[in-house]
């Protein structure tokens, strides 16, 4: 496909999840206490999406995404949050 079919496939797709993602951080920064690492990550994220450079769907999933090998004693959570919280605080 070219640049213009492409365009015309997936706009709006992509156009309702913007808006949805908008909404999301709207309704993140009306709500009282205070965010976690998810909310930094996303941010984060966002950025790459921002960014003049290629491969972005590989350097978002990638920035979401644990860098360790190694496993750990004890999950933190009983399943996936989408985002890694980065070392565990001693």
């Amino acid at each position: 496909m070219n640049r213009q079919q492409v365009l015309d496939l997936y706009f709006m797709d992509a156009r309702s999840k913007l808006i949805d993602i908008a909404a999301f951080l709207d309704r993140v920064e009306r709500a009282e206490g205070e965010a976690d690492f998810r909310l930094d990550a996303l941010r984060k994220a966002l950025e790459l999406v921002g960014s003049g450079e290629g491969d972005k769907a590989r350097r978002v999933l990638l920035s979401l995404s644990d860098p360790t090998t190694d496993p750990i004693a004890k999950a933190f959570g009983k399943g996936a949050c989408g985002a890694w919280p980065g070392p565990p605080k001693e």
